[in-house]
């Protein structure tokens, strides 16, 4: 049996549990990720926390709606055993009818009706084999990159602060991604902080010889799996091919373990080659979108 939990009513331990226990699980649906990213979201639970599905709940010019949060790639149903593909079909009709708009990402297709899919991409790596044969798997345009990188004095450090990674995200990215508001940007800095208290990530960074910073990135390491959320580079370090030289050493380190690195996808082209030269897989996921909006707000944004 399938029920709608508000906020409030959501138990985290039995939540996080069931999170815990899904193959492959990211960061996203955990309670402390939705908690700081989407803090009224709400939840269908099934069978006393056997299978979740997670609803990032919105409210705006007095309709209800769900829509996928920014800085959160994707959600979905998790349930550790059974067919998932059935299990999110089940899942989506049992969503109130009160949410007028839904728009969320998820990992797996439906075919609910008055549902409309599209796909996306993100791009994996598995670190299980040794660094020689992770090398061996990068593209020959990966290698030079890396090669070129090395002519550069190039430190990571790990002294970086959320505020100035956000800052040079703002100045190089931001603008080119479209309307990204304060309140996404100071979630996405309650993030960063959070999980650098609790160890479950790091801003590495690398810096001019006067300090000031070039490059930066923001990885959460949680769960077996290390995730490239955000990263923003300077027009300097993109001639010295920073990028790649501080993924081949997140490589490098972690080269042998059972982690899985998340390039976390992209729909820009230029930077889906570049997570794609380092042997990672393509894996598809779903946005699903259902609008039953009254006319005219359902052409609102």
């Amino acid at each position: 049996m399938i029920i709608h939990l508000k906020n409030s009513d959501i138990d985290r331990v039995k939540w996080d549990s069931c999170i815990k226990f899904y193959p492959g699980a990211m960061p996203y649906a955990f309670s402390w990720y939705l908690d700081i990213m989407s803090p009224d979201w709400e939840a269908l639970i099934e069978d006393d926390y056997h299978a979740v599905f997670p609803l990032p709940a919105l409210k705006k010019y007095g309709f209800n709606y769900i829509a996928t949060p920014l800085f959160l790639q994707q959600l979905g149903a998790f349930c550790p055993d059974g067919d998932l593909d059935k299990r999110t079909d089940e899942f989506l009709i049992n969503i109130p009818d009160y949410y007028r708009l839904i728009d969320l990402c998820a990992s797996t297709d439906t075919k609910a009706r008055g549902f409309r899919s599209t796909q996306r991409y993100d791009y994996e790596l598995s670190l299980r084999e040794t660094y020689d044969a992770l090398w061996f798997d990068y593209s020959s345009d990966c290698r030079r990159n890396i090669n070129i990188s090395h002519r550069y004095q190039q430190e990571i450090v790990a002294d970086v602060m959320p505020l100035e990674i956000i800052a040079l995200f703002k100045t190089n990215i931001g603008r080119k991604a479209g309307n990204i508001r304060e309140r996404n940007y100071n979630r996405l800095e309650r993030l960063m902080t959070f999980c650098i208290e609790n160890g479950y990530g790091k801003i590495l960074g690398i810096r001019s010889p006067k300090g000031k910073l070039l490059w930066s990135m923001f990885v959460i390491d949680f769960s077996n799996r290390i995730t490239m959320l955000v990263t923003a580079g300077s027009r300097k370090s993109r001639e010295m091919r920073t990028g790649y030289h501080v993924v081949d050493q997140i490589i490098r380190e972690n080269a042998g373990s059972e982690k899985i690195l998340d390039f976390a996808g992209s729909s820009v082209p230029s930077i889906a080659v570049f997570m794609k030269s380092f042997g990672s897989v393509r894996r598809l996921y779903y946005r699903l979108y259902k609008n039953t909006l009254p006319w005219p707000l359902r052409y609102l944004k």
